[in-house]
């Protein structure tokens, strides 16, 4: 119920966000209709349709995507009649002759009957399919539960519930208009005048959308308006975890819960298959990761440290790997980066995120750490406070009955990709590049799906980012389609790290990195070299980027010398 609700506040607040502006030309189109004939019908439509697009492109469903942009055309040809109609009386008649004839009127007076609840549902149902809301906190967490739970009831409701509460917004400034508009009208004998405004406004939304604009400057400027507000509103209904607080050595555990079950995982890596009951008289540390994540990364040495120090003493580890992107479901790239990232303990593939559901996951990574009579007594989620959880692990040990426990703290000083993150607090956020999650991209429309020509702009503000040259952007990646295609970044930070990919062929893909145009030198990363040469081999984090002498903002060029490359998400350190 918390959850509904959240979705249908998150829905109202659209109505502050600039970027519903191309939309509202048409919703106040009918505003001189009767409300329950006329507005409620569109609204409802409106609604309904961009709840179920949504739900399909949320768990998806790329035909869903084509299918909506061929849709998005086909509407707005629809509302550009409507825009014409508006504006002018004799050609709202000719136009409508054929639809009066098939019954399907366009609400314009004179074509008929203007209360048609047909027409302004379908009306609705054509503005539901140019209805592209910024995805702000909220719609984001919807979409991505969305995405993770796949098509169910579930789904289609919240989504649904965040368009009504939209519609619920629209509909209290369509009532409030029409009253208004009425008002001209009979104080001022304008309601020609007010018609074809309304048409010019009409034809205004469509050439916005058509250019792109819903979803790029005015998402941009949407997302710096309402994103407070949506954040506050999401920790007010579920706060953000609290650390906990910092345990002494022999300080009380308590029980947070049961071990769940493993047997929802797809496949097992360095060992058969391992059940909650094989596990009891052990002391079970569970790590959720996924090996193109930086900070899992960056805490993977504690762990192995921790599997190889305690093994002989009855700890065992196991990492459930639980990918974010579509390549890391694939059984092979998850063995060689296995092997690569040198875990020889247990690993179970999540790839349906069965385990991750039973202990109510959210982050990459979590430890969660078990006793030997398969309660859960601590867990941690992300970076930091290795000393503490070793402490965990050394007193659930103790619990257990082992003695002579190895002493100390395994060992902090971790090289290259693997090395703690820096302290730097303004260092830029992590960066999807697929259109699915990307925020802060500047450079044009981005066409979804398609093939198409980017141009990067001449200059960039802190932690902005662009592609140049010929590339299809997808919903979790980009594709360059053209050799000599680059993606610019402004950036804040000690490290770069860049997820990339080659085509599906498997070939090889050379880049070249420049740092405010020049070559990096000293400043490369693990997978360059000084004269910022490099070569993407498989689907994994590549560090591009790491400064010599710490951060500061930096102006990041990749140029990719052959086609193929896929490119995923940026992550800093």
């Amino acid at each position: 119920m918390l959850v509904l609700i959240l979705a249908y506040l998150g829905g109202v607040l659209t109505i502050l966000s600039p970027c519903i502006l191309p939309v509202l030309p048409f919703v106040f189109a009918r505003s001189d209709r009767p409300f329950m004939r006329n507005g409620f019908p569109m609204l409802l439509g409106m609604a309904i349709t961009f709840a179920a697009v949504a739900t399909l492109a949320a768990i998806g469903g790329s035909w869903a995507v084509h299918a909506n942009q061929y849709g998005r055309w086909v509407a707005m040809l629809v509302l550009a009649v409507l825009g014409l109609t508006l504006l002018s009386t004799r050609l709202a008649e000719w136009i409508a002759r054929p639809f009066v004839a098939l019954g399907n009127r366009l609400s314009q007076r004179s074509a008929g009957d203007s209360d048609s609840i047909w027409g302004a549902t379908g009306l609705g149902v054509a503005t539901g399919l140019l209805w592209a809301p910024c995805a702000g906190p909220i719609l984001g967490l919807l979409l991505t539960g969305a995405a993770l739970n796949g098509a169910n009831v579930q789904t289609t409701l919240l989504l649904l519930t965040y368009a009504a509460g939209a519609a619920t917004s629209l509909g209290l400034a369509l009532l409030l208009g029409g009253k208004l508009f009425a008002l001209m009208k009979r104080s001022l004998g304008a309601g020609e005048w007010v018609r074809r405004a309304l048409g010019v406004l009409v034809l205004g939304g469509v050439a916005a959308i058509a250019l792109g604009l819903d979803t790029g400057l005015l998402t941009r400027v949407s997302l710096a308006s309402t994103g407070g507000i949506e954040q506050k509103l999401i920790n007010a209904v579920r706060p953000a975890p609290a650390s906990q607080p910092l345990l002494k050595a022999g300080d009380p555990l308590p029980v947070e819960g049961t071990f769940p079950s493993l047997a929802g995982a797809t496949q097992w890596l360095n060992s058969p298959p391992l059940t909650t009951e094989s596990l009891r008289g052990k002391v079970v540390l569970v790590d959720f990761w996924t090996y193109s994540c930086i900070n899992c990364i960056r805490a993977l040495p504690y762990v192995r440290s921790w599997a190889d120090k305690y093994r002989d003493h009855g700890l065992v580890v196991i990492g459930v790997h639980a990918p974010e992107f579509a390549f890391e479901k694939d059984p092979a790239n998850v063995a060689k980066a296995v092997k690569d990232l040198g875990v020889d303990y247990p690993v179970a593939l999540d790839n349906d995120y069965a385990i991750w559901k039973g202990f109510n996951n959210e982050y990459w990574p979590a430890h969660y750490f078990i006793d030997t009579q398969g309660q859960i007594r601590h867990h941690h989620f992300g970076e930091g406070e290795y000393r503490q959880s070793e402490d965990v692990i050394r007193q659930l040990l103790t619990e257990a009955g082992q003695n002579n426990l190895p002493g100390g703290y395994v060992s902090d000083d971790h090289r290259g990709v693997e090395a703690a993150a820096s302290d730097d607090l303004t260092r830029s956020p992590e960066t999807y590049v697929g259109y699915a999650r990307a925020m802060n991209f500047v450079g044009g429309r981005v066409a979804r799906d398609e093939t198409h020509d980017y141009r990067a702009p001449a200059s960039l503000a802190a932690n902005q980012w662009s592609l140049d040259g010929r590339w299809t952007v997808r919903d979790e990646n980009a594709q360059l389609d053209r050799a000599g295609g680059a993606i610019v970044y402004r950036f804040r930070g000690r490290d770069l790290h860049l997820v990339l990919g080659p085509a599906s062929d498997g070939k090889p893909i050379r880049y070249r990195v420049s740092i405010d145009g020049q070559p990096p030198g000293a400043d490369h990363g693990m997978d360059t070299d000084e004269a910022g040469n490099g070569t993407v081999t498989g689907q994994r984090l590549y560090q591009l980027v790491r400064q010599a002498s710490g951060g500061g903002e930096r102006l990041f060029e990749i140029t990719f010398l052959d086609p193929g490359v896929q490119a995923y998400a940026f992550t800093f350190g």
